[in-house]
């Protein structure tokens, strides 16, 4: 095996080559379903079951908090569009980060690698680990508190599970994956089928008579609760991060990505009808677990189906989120930001595993808390911000390179319209959640100095060389790992 530098390991594309299995290189196996799977099992999280809480204690009315939830849709639907452009245009595993470097050069995309790493990819499968662990024990504490050393600990166990299954087998993962896919739709469609009868034949609509009385028109509180939509929204971007493993990406990603979103917002504002139709917004303020307080009131001595569901919906979004950012943490050592030996490959299993392995200590150190809403509001804001960020190149690229190949080109009002709102979304809710922003702000700006004393200063004392090198021979022995295969693209 071989320990190469960043500079060595840099290169463009990772192609697939099923004639030469012998080729270290992550091989393109993922289709158009698996595509929407991978989109349907991230955004089908955790999301829908805990951030209608959210919404709903932030804007304090039944209206309102249907109409940020559509309003969210539309917004990720238009984030879609702009992606689909992207991912055609700079075919490149990696997503935003990928996006940021051609637009805006090296320090941002290290700055967005750093919060990703550090921030939202972390705490998001925190999450969805608490999240899990939180519907599998709550039925054994129907009346008291969760305890919360408990919950942590089967989160941790099952991250560090699904980190394991991804390191082995991308294909037996997906397949895992698909299964959740249609395992998470029928759970909501309980959900939808059950509440709309309730609100029909039950209660008569009596909930949706005045449904905007008392609610909370604050500018910071609807960013607020924008911020709680948009997290059960949160991976329809992340399909990109894969571009590099999809088969016939100019195809299969924007149709995977046309195909979801559209299909997730309106499971999504029927879903919370559905919860607002049987319970009011103080029952669901009140509820630790939205859906299971859901399924004891109207589906009787099959309720505990529903926190099951809630708990394998988690799990499968835990597994995919796991999967698609660790690609984005094995391109950043690709391109030098991150210690080469996260660009290596397990030689078996054809699997960044060093890569998939860091992103689970980070994870496991995320479970230092348990507050999920403050972990929410804490990754939404950072993560809003460079979103915006990417969908700005768009502009700056049809400025600075016009003659790239653009196979899907949206209307330029389609990313002026989505970067004003995620204006709004990144400096409102300053006012109202100064801590957390202050705090994501403070690991944003440590990562310039980290760019410069690991990226750009070149001329590092021997030692550290000797250091890095013998780090990376130890990893790639642990890890039975190497470098990738890289070949130019002969088009």
């Amino acid at each position: 095996m071989e320990v190469t530098s960043p500079t060595e390991s840099s290169g463009p594309f990772l192609q697939s080559d099923d004639k030469k299995p012998e080729v270290v290189q992550m091989k393109k196996q993922l289709g158009l379903l698996e595509g929407v799977a991978i989109i349907l099992g991230i955004i089908f999280g955790s999301g829908i079951f805990i951030s209608p809480k959210g919404v709903i204690q932030e804007v304090e009315s039944v209206g309102l908090s249907l109409v940020v939830w559509a309003m969210c849709g539309l917004l990720s639907m238009v984030g879609a569009l702009c992606y689909a452009e992207l991912g055609t245009s700079i075919p490149k595993s990696g997503g935003d980060y990928a996006y940021i470097y051609e637009a805006f050069g090296p320090l941002p995309a290290f700055l967005y690698l750093w919060d990703a790493m550090l921030i939202f990819v972390p705490t998001t499968n925190a999450i969805m680990g608490l999240t899990f662990a939180k519907y599998v024990i709550q039925p054994f504490f129907p009346e008291c508190d969760l305890p919360d050393l408990s919950v942590r600990c089967i989160a941790a166990v099952v991250i560090c599970f699904f980190t394991f299954l991804n390191c082995y087998d991308v294909k037996g993962t997906t397949k895992i994956q698909n299964t959740f896919m249609f395992g998470k739709i029928i759970a909501l469609s309980i959900i939808i089928l059950t509440g709309v009868f309730h609100m029909i034949f039950v209660d008569k609509f009596e909930k949706f008579s005045e449904p905007f009385e008392g609610s909370n028109t604050e500018g910071g509180k609807v960013a607020v609760a924008f911020y709680a939509g948009i997290f059960s929204y949160s991976g329809w971007n992340y399909l990109n991060f894969m571009t590099e493993e999809l088969k016939n990406p100019y195809v299969n990603l924007p149709r995977a990505i046309y195909i979801s979103l559209p299909l997730v917002t309106l499971i999504y504002v029927l879903a919370n009808v559905a919860y607002l139709a049987v319970l009011s917004p103080a029952e669901i303020v009140a509820s630790n677990a939205i859906a299971v307080t859901f399924g004891d009131r109207v589906l009787g001595f099959m309720s505990w189906t529903m926190p099951l569901m809630v708990a394998m919906s988690a799990l499968g979004g835990l597994s995919v989120h796991i999967m698609t950012s660790s690609r984005m943490c094995f391109v950043g050592a690709r391109y030098g930001h991150f210690p080469v030996m996260l660009a290596q490959i397990n030689v078996s299993k054809l699997t960044p595993t060093p890569s998939l392995v860091f992103l689970n200590i980070l994870s496991l150190m995320m479970l230092c808390t348990s507050d999920i809403y403050a972990l929410i509001t804490y990754s939404s804001f950072v993560e809003s911000f460079f979103i915006m960020l990417s969908v700005s190149g768009i502009l700056w690229l049809r400025y600075k390179r016009p003659n790239i190949p653009r196979p899907i080109k949206v209307s330029v009002w389609i990313p002026i319209f989505f970067i004003i709102i995620c204006l709004f979304l990144v400096f409102l809710p300053i006012y109202y959640k100064p801590l957390e922003v202050a705090v994501a702000v403070a690991i944003t700006l440590t990562g310039v100095p980290a760019y410069f004393i690991g990226v750009r200063w070149t001329n590092k004392p021997q030692w550290f060389h000797q250091a890095h090198q013998s780090m990376t021979y130890f990893v790639q022995k642990l890890f039975m790992s190497a470098k990738e295969h890289v070949e130019e693209d002969d088009d």
